[in-house]
Formats: structure tokens, C-alpha cells, sequence
């Protein structure tokens, strides 16, 4: 299982220009709303056509600009999940699911696969139900196995859970890790969601404004996202610009500090973050008096922001998020960071 993708695509003043090869499992591609995402589905899907590059699935070409290849979407053995489910309206989850087996012309064989969906997707005693009598996850696994009926070698997912609200977000993210990991095989998924992306993905890709800034095993890259951009976009809120002062010792300007970091510094360093859940009241390591200037309580944590004594009165403050039960009082005089947990940007 394999998957390359090497395109180009001129939008107006938009440039997509996205590179990037995978070998299976659940890649994520994270990033905000509007940096060419869901094109790149497209383009894959065979909805929309690059300017040039080149588009290999499993060894077979979907697209070649050099070599004139662009094969229709249905000879392209790629399910697409919309965000919008698409299902058929008029028809029930039994027609719709059929229309995914429109080339099977063997009646036992549609009745075998139909039979093996409902089972996958927990279906039954839905089938002669339409769309509209359909929750949002009972409408979303029906627009699955309509996809799935099909045996597609690439399944791409564009914000599948976008249009849930936060408590059935949850429910069906769980069931969907479960699902993925079941079917195997190759999964593209889109999200804007950091949370998302870290539930489902093997590996990460991070987008922003129609380039990919890197990809890496998920974990990896939000332990270590490398670049500035790549820290906001999987969350965090701490991020400044630093230079270099020794082998391990960063000068962050914006925050009046010196941080020791775990990691070599290297030349060319541009900035430093902090993940808010990382400061810690009792950590010794790069620790500083703060000061408090303002709260917000969510359900189970506070978020509470403060300033370093040394900060210039321009510079935005810090954010530290704590879990309710572990919120000290009174709060804290000081704040420490241990070093594993300063992160490093060169871009």
C-alpha cells in the first residue's frame, strides 16, 4: 500500500503546491480552514485537476500531467466521505449502500456484502430508513458503507465529524478509531482539529497556506513540532521569538527569560514554545515569579494567565492550563517548565 502525491494547482492568487508519500494506516493532514486541505482530497479523488505533478496509488497512476493520465474518479478505486455525508436523499440506507455495488452483478455476492456492512457498521434495522430520519452518526457510518461497498484502496475523509455535535464528536471518534483500525488498508483524513488528528492518525501532515510544512508519526510531531506554525496549529499557546545563547540556553525576548532546554540548541533557532499544560508550580527547572492576569474556568481545568516580571508591557501574556483538582491555593508565586518540555522552532 503506497500513495504519492506531487501536485501543483493555481487558484487565483491561492498556490497549492503539496508533496508528500505514504505507506499506510491513517495519515492526517492538519490545518486551518482555507490552506487547501480538502482540495488536495479532490485532486486525489479526481474531483478537481492539478496544474501539473503526479498522482501514483498502489503503484497505479491516477494522474500525470507530463504523461497526459487522468483517470475519471470512478476508475480511481478511491472513496471520498464528504462532509456532508452526500447521501441520496429519496433513497434508504439499503439504496444507497447498493449504489456503492452498482458494478456487482451477482445477487448473492450484493446480499454477502450488504449483510457484512450492516454487521461493520452497526446498521441493522436502519435499512429502510432515508437521510432524513437518520441521527448524525447513524447518517455518517450509512455514507461509510455506501463508500466501503465499493472495496475502495484509498478511503479519504474530509472533516467527517464537522457537522456533529461535541458530545456524539466524541462518541464517534471512538468509533471510527475502532472501525479504521479493523478495515486496515490506506486512510487520508482532513481535520482542523488537533484533537482529531491526534486521536485517529498514525502519522501527521502539517498545512498551511497550500504547502506542507512537515510530516511525521503524530506523537513525534506534537512532541516536537519543529516549527512555529506546526506548534500553533496542534495547540499551542506559548510561542515566541528566542535566540540562541549557548549549546542549550535560549533568550526569549518577548518574555524577559533565559530557558534551558533538553534539547541541543542549534543555529538558526528563530523561537521557543511552552505548551500551557506543561508549567508547573513545583518543577524547579526554568522557574520565575509570575504574575496572574487574568482567569477563565472551563468544565475540568482553569486556564490562567500570567506575566513574567521581566516581560515588556506590549508582549501578550502566558497561558498556564491545570486541572481543577490539582489548582493550587493560594495560587502559586512562581512557575517552573522542565527542559524536555521547551520546545525548539527553526522555522
Amino acid at each position: 500500500m503506497s500513495l504519492l502525491v506531487d501536485i501543483r494547482k493555481q487558484l487565483g492568487q491561492f498556490r497549492l503546491d503539496v508533496s508528500f508519500e505514504t505507506g499506510g494506516g491513517v495519515l492526517g493532514i492538519l490545518g486551518a480552514s482555507g490552506c487547501g486541505k480538502s482540495y488536495t482530497l479532490k485532486c486525489i479523488a479526481g474531483i478537481a485537476r492539478p496544474d501539473a505533478g503526479r498522482i501514483v496509488l498502489n503503484g497505479k497512476t491516477l494522474f500525470d500531467s507530463k504523461e497526459k493520465i487522468c483517470l475519471p474518479p470512478q476508475k480511481r478505486e478511491v472513496g471520498y466521505l464528504f462532509q456532508s455525508y452526500a447521501l441520496f436523499p429519496h433513497m434508504t440506507v439499503e439504496q444507497n449502500i447498493l449504489c456503492g455495488l452498482h458494478r456487482e452483478k451477482d445477487k448473492a455476492e450484493r446480499a454477502a456484502v450488504l449483510a457484512e456492512l450492516y454487521e461493520l457498521l452497526q446498521l441493522r434495522g436502519l435499512e429502510k430508513l432515508r437521510p432524513a430520519q437518520l441521527s448524525g452518526g447513524q447518517a455518517q457510518r450509512a455514507a461509510l458503507a455506501r463508500i466501503l461497498a465499493s472495496r475502495p484502496k484509498l478511503l479519504l475523509l474530509d472533516e467527517p465529524f464537522s457537522a456533529l455535535d461535541s458530545h456524539l464528536r466524541g462518541k464517534l471518534q471512538m468509533e471510527m478509531k475502532e472501525l479504521l483500525s479493523r478495515l486496515g488498508g490506506l486512510v487520508l483524513l482532513v481535520t482542523h482539529s488537533q484533537d482529531e488528528a491526534y486521536h485517529l492518525c498514525q502519522s501527521l501532515a502539517i498545512m498551511d497556506e497550500g504547502k506542507l510544512l512537515t510530516l511525521r508519526g503524530t506523537k513525534q510531531l506534537f512532541a516536537d513540532p519543529g516549527s512555529r506554525r506546526a506548534s500553533e496549529l496542534t495547540g499551542c499557546k506559548n510561542n515566541a521569538a528566542a535566540f540562541k545563547v549557548d549549546g542549550h540556553t535560549v533568550e526569549v525576548p518577548a518574555w524577559g527569560v533565559r530557558l534551558t532546554a533538553a534539547q541541543p540548541v542549534r543555529d538558526g533557532l528563530t523561537a521557543v514554545g511552552v505548551r500551557a499544560h506543561y508549567f508547573d508550580p513545583q518543577t524547579q527547572h526554568n522557574r520565575f515569579p509570575v504574575i496572574f492576569t487574568g482567569d477563565m474556568e472551563e468544565p475540568f481545568e482553569w486556564i490562567l494567565q500570567f506575566r513574567f516580571p521581566g516581560q515588556p508591557p506590549d508582549s501578550p501574556s502566558l497561558w498556564w492550563r491545570v486541572p481543577k483538582d490539582r489548582l493550587p491555593n493560594p495560587w502559586p508565586e512562581a512557575l517552573g517548565v522542565a527542559p524536555v518540555n521547551v520546545l525548539l522552532y527553526y522555522s
